[in-house]
């Protein structure tokens, strides 16, 4: 009985493997702003957001400044060159946590798409969460 009911599940999964085919790869949500995954530093409501349009210009705001960026991005590979970040009225560890954004930003070779969450890997994988308002 056992055997008939693992037999009948099995068939039962592999039929609805075929007929809803995983989504395989959706498109980059160009001009769209992504939200970092993760809880804002203490005394702040600021999140670090990335927003890159069709051309690949790329805005980052980060959690003290914001930086201009150029990107590219092909179908599962994705390279970010940040622009010059100016200086900022930040506490010493909010600019020292966008110093390591930045960098980690920069190494960044792969991204790829989980409905609304982006994930931006190099050295360190990055979540980031697409805005829908």
């Amino acid at each position: 009985m056992a055997s008939t009911r693992f037999a009948c599940c099995l068939a039962v999964l592999v039929a609805l493997m075929t007929q809803s085919p995983l989504r395989a790869s959706e498109a980059f949500p160009f001009g769209s702003e992504l939200m970092l995954d993760t809880p804002p530093m203490h005394g702040s409501k600021r999140v670090p957001m990335l927003e890159i349009d069709d051309n690949g210009a790329a805005a980052i705001d980060l959690w003290c400044s914001s930086v201009r960026a150029q990107a590219t991005v092909g179908d599962a590979t994705i390279t970010i060159v940040p622009g010059d970040m100016a200086p900022a009225q930040c506490a010493p560890e909010r600019q020292a946590s966008d110093l390591d954004l930045l960098a980690t930003l920069a190494q960044v070779t792969a991204w790829r798409r989980i409905g609304e969450v982006i994930e931006l890997s190099g050295s360190t994988t990055l979540r980031f969460r697409l805005m829908t308002n």
